[in-house]
């Protein structure tokens, strides 16, 4: 069984391609979002809901938006553990296939994932060692732009069109420029932003709601911001569907209010909206593409839904952009549909995928000025960015001096003209026969780059025709593959809590959370939790669901209580 999933910054989902179409699985509470949080209780694990609500009640111990920081060496200490972002992302790829093996009565062996278009090569490589570490294969990932383009079923048009993917998910900002034609999917260029997203516009919330109050951010303790970040996220969303909201809250002692209309949050986030717009214009420049050249327009990710995105989309192009598909389920539905695909499924009519390098592969080289005097250190493109995958291009290099013995090929990723700003993926050493002029003595290098991310460089010496490779399956900060199976064995040592028990876990955390946020009812939340916590010491099902319904109704009339 393949399935399809959304491995989200803010929520993560999951589904399959049936004879009817993609659907979605619902976790345990019956949603189909389920947050990226994870928390540790003890030697015990939560992810989702119950780990969102722990934010406030435990943030030592809690985390979210790791996904921004897969393919880096970056690890999050909980409690007394210490994890990678592939790691964490693993947990909640875990908790994903629990719910899709329970709604399906098979085990789950095989999964696509989307990836934002500009994520990296090590991010990339990230994300299948996350696969691995949760158990199972991932052979491919899929844009989440494509993956958009599919769910709303844009390569079955007739006609051929060119479509503008705008993704904006709570941590990236990806924009993919496709073609459609005869069942053929094809990216014409990729662009975006890896740290742009609506926790960007949630910060810029949180910025403006200090500055007022004349509050510093490491002022107030862990659990007083993540429970103003949750206020503030909530005041976002009101934002967008009824233009002005208040908020009011207790921080450092005092209670506090603050009103804000629509109209100033957006320019309070001109500067984020601006950064939108560079990308953007990039994708269309590099397929060469005026903008009423497009067909269609298409909005995705659930930050798409304040309404200064789609008035910024309609000033660039003059026109509405389509956003009729839920943008919090796009992706996953196209992941889905990419699941059927790779698994053959006969409902599908079949549909070619093209894929783009999104950054431009090269090497390091030295230059002479003009004085005679040589400046290292610039970077020479042998695979432009946006070029169609699978690639092959090749170069040849020479050394600066005669009888020089060695000559090193820099392998670099990245849009600077000097590497010192780009990210280094490796190196060849290729020895020199160390006689002759240097004109004589130079290499051919050749960079492949396959659709699963894969990087060759071969390099042949012309002297000697000696050939040498180098495959750059890792890359510096990843998880080599002894490493992922220690993490794996470390990983089978924590308890993952039984599916059937997250609804009252999460009641639990999210009474814990008010507790921490409402002073004046603690005396209350605490009977409350006296109460729930006899009901589920009886092991009394039907009881224990009807007092968690009644405690989950009365903890909703609290929180919408002035």
């Amino acid at each position: 069984m393949i399935v399809g999933i959304d491995l989200g910054t803010t929520h993560s989902l999951i589904g399959v391609h049936g004879p009817d179409g993609p659907r979605l699985f619902p976790n345990a509470h019956g949603e189909l979002l389920t947050p990226s949080v994870v928390s540790l209780d003890g030697d015990a694990v939560l992810v989702g809901a119950p780990a969102r609500e722990r934010l406030v009640s435990r943030p030592g111990q809690s985390v979210a938006h790791f996904k921004r920081w897969m393919g880096s060496d970056r690890e999050t200490r909980l409690g007394d553990r210490v994890f990678r972002a592939e790691e964490l992302s693993a947990l909640v790829l875990r908790s994903l296939l629990a719910d899709a093996e329970a709604a399906l009565g098979q085990k789950v062996e095989e999964a696509v994932i989307s990836v934002p278009a500009y994520f990296s090569d090590a991010q990339r490589k990230a994300t299948r060692a996350a696969g691995e570490l949760a158990g199972i294969r991932v052979e491919r990932l899929i844009n989440e732009p494509t993956a958009a383009a599919l769910a709303y079923g844009l390569q079955q048009r007739d006609e051929e069109g060119r479509v503008l993917v705008l993704d904006l998910g709570g941590g990236t900002f990806d924009v993919s420029l496709l073609e459609l034609f005869e069942g053929v999917v094809e990216v014409h260029a990729s662009a975006g932003d890896n740290f742009l997203g609506g926790e960007d516009f949630l910060q810029v919330l949180e910025q403006a709601f200090l500055a007022e109050h004349g509050l510093r951010a490491d002022r107030i303790s862990p659990a007083e911001r993540a429970q103003l970040l949750r206020r503030l996220e909530r005041l976002k969303r009101e934002l967008s569907q009824q233009g002005q909201c208040s908020l009011d809250i207790t921080l450092a002692g005092q209670s506090r209010a603050w009103q804000l209309d629509e109209a100033r949050y957006a320019q309070l986030c001109e500067p984020l909206l601006q950064r939108m717009r560079t990308p953007i214009e990039r994708a269309l420049r590099d397929a060469r593409l005026q903008p009423d050249a497009l067909d269609d327009i298409v909005l995705v990710g659930g930050a798409v839904r304040m309404p200064m995105i789609s008035r910024l989309v309609t000033r660039m192009f003059g026109r509405l952009p389509l956003r009729h598909i839920n943008p919090d389920q796009a992706v996953a539905l196209g992941a889905a549909v990419a699941a059927g695909l790779k698994a053959r499924d006969q409902s599908l009519q079949e549909t070619v995928l093209t894929d783009v390098c999104p950054y431009t592969l090269g090497t390091q080289v030295s230059r002479r000025g003009a004085d005679g005097g040589e400046r290292t250190g610039y970077f020479h493109p042998i695979i432009q960015r946006n070029s169609v995958v699978p690639v092959s291009r090749e170069d040849n290099f020479f050394p600066m001096h005669d009888h020089q013995t060695l000559l090193i090929i820099d392998i670099y990723q990245g849009e600077s003209p000097t590497v010192d700003r780009n990210i280094k993926l490796g190196e060849l050493r290729i020895p020199l026969p160390g006689k002759g002029p240097a004109s004589e003595k130079g290499v051919t290098t050749r960079f492949t780059y396959d659709v699963n991310g894969l990087l060759q460089v071969e390099v042949t010496e012309h002297a000697s025709g000696t050939r040498h490779e180098l495959i750059l399956e890792q890359n510096p900060g990843l998880l080599s593959p002894v490493q992922i199976q220690q993490r794996l064995a470390a990983l089978g040592n924590l308890k993952i809590h039984p599916r059937d028990a997250q609804q009252n876990l999460a009641v639990v955390a999210r009474l814990e959370r008010l507790y921490a946020e409402y002073i004046d009812q603690r005396q209350t939340l605490q009977e409350w939790l006296a109460q729930f916590r006899s009901a589920l010491d009886s092991q009394d099902l039907p009881r224990i669901a009807r007092d968690r319904d009644e405690l989950s109704q009365a903890l909703d009339t609290l929180e919408r209580s002035p």
